[in-house]
C-alpha cells in the first residue's frame, strides 16, 4: 500500500512529458518503478504527480548510431533485455555485466536502464559500467536534448525537469568486464568495478564501497601500461586515500579498498583474456 497522495499522468509524447514535469513541482518520473514506488510504499520518498513514461515510443531497445561508433540504448529498455542483447554483448559487455548483476529476475525483467541510472540514492550497478565505458546520458528537458557525461551525471543526479532518454555508450568490443560482490539482502553491490581496456590505458570505475560511483583516475595512472595481476592492482588501491571508501555495516574503509582492488583486478584479467 502506498500512503502518500500523488496524481497520475501518462503522456502520449515526450513534449508533454518534459511539460508535465516543468510545471508541476515535485513531478517524478515512473518508468520502472523499481526504485521510485519502494520509497512511496515506506514513505522515503514523496511525488506530488507521477509521469509515466513507459508507452512513449522510441525509447526501447539498443541500436548502432550511424557513424558506428556508439550504441544507443533506450532509457526504458529493461535491464533483463540489455543484459542478453548481442550487440551490447559483443560491444560494451561490462555494460551487459552489469544490468545482468542487478537484482533478480522481477527487478530486471520490470527495471530500466534509465532507472537504474538515475536512482538516486541507491548503489545500483549500471553507473559504474557507464562512467567505465566513458558513456554519456542523454536527457530531454524544456531546452531540447542535451547529453551529460555519465561520471557528471552520477554527480549531479537527473534534473527534476527532464527525462532520460537514452545512453550513448561508445563502443569498444570484449576488452570491458564488470565485477561485484553483493548484499545478500539488498542485492545492491557493497562493492562492484568495471573496467574497460583502452589504448589510452584502463578505464576504471567503482560503486558500492564509494560514496556515488566514481572514476578511480589515480588507480588507471598508476597501471597505465600493466600488469594487471592481482598484486599490481592491490598496490595501486592501496595508494588511494582511505577517506575515498565509506564504511558500511559491518565494513571498514580498508576491507572495502582491498576489495575494490580484488574486483578489480578480476576485472582487468577478464578484460585482457577477452582480447587475446
Amino acid at each position: 500500500m502506498i500512503l502518500t497522495d500523488f496524481d497520475y499522468a501518462r503522456p502520449a509524447g515526450l513534449d508533454e512529458a518534459v511539460a508535465l514535469l516543468t510545471g508541476t513541482p515535485g513531478a517524478r518520473v515512473l518508468a520502472g518503478g523499481q526504485s521510485l514506488l519502494p520509497d512511496l510504499r515506506a514513505g522515503s520518498d514523496s511525488a506530488r504527480l507521477l509521469v509515466d513514461i513507459r508507452r512513449l515510443a522510441g525509447l526501447r531497445g539498443t541500436t548502432r548510431t550511424a557513424d558506428g561508433r556508439l550504441l544507443r540504448v533506450g532509457a526504458l529498455t529493461t535491464l533483463a533485455d540489455l543484459a542478453s542483447d548481442p550487440l551490447v554483448l559483443a560491444e560494451a559487455p561490462e555494460l551487459a555485466a552489469a544490468a545482468r548483476a542487478n537484482g533478480d529476475p522481477q527487478v530486471r525483467n520490470l527495471g530500466t536502464a534509465g532507472g537504474n541510472l538515475a536512482a538516486a540514492g541507491r548503489p545500483t550497478d549500471l553507473p559504474a559500467a557507464a562512467i567505465a565505458a566513458g558513456a554519456v546520458v542523454e536527457l530531454a528537458g524544456p531546452g531540447g536534448r542535451s547529453t551529460l557525461p555519465a561520471e557528471e551525471f552520477a554527480a549531479r543526479g537527473a534534473p527534476a525537469d527532464a527525462v532520460v532518454t537514452a545512453l550513448l555508450v561508445p563502443a569498444a568490443g570484449p576488452a570491458a568486464a564488470f565485477e561485484k560482490s553483493a548484499d545478500r539482502a539488498t542485492r545492491y553491490p557493497v562493492c562492484a568495478a568495471a573496467v574497460r581496456i583502452t589504448p589510452d590505458g584502463p578505464r576504471i570505475a567503482v560503486t558500492g564501497a564509494t560514496p556515488r560511483p566514481l572514476r578511480l583516475r589515480g588507480v588507471e595512472d598508476r597501471l597505465r601500461g600493466g600488469p594487471y595481476d592481482t598484486e599490481a592492482v592491490l598496490a595501486a588501491f592501496r595508494a588511494e586515500p582511505r577517506e575515498l571508501f565509506v564504511p558500511g555495516r559491518g565494513t571498514s574503509a580498508e576491507y572495502l579498498g582491498h576489495l575494490a582492488g580484488v574486483l578489480t583486478a578480476r576485472a582487468l584479467q577478464r578484460a585482457e583474456r577477452a582480447l587475446a
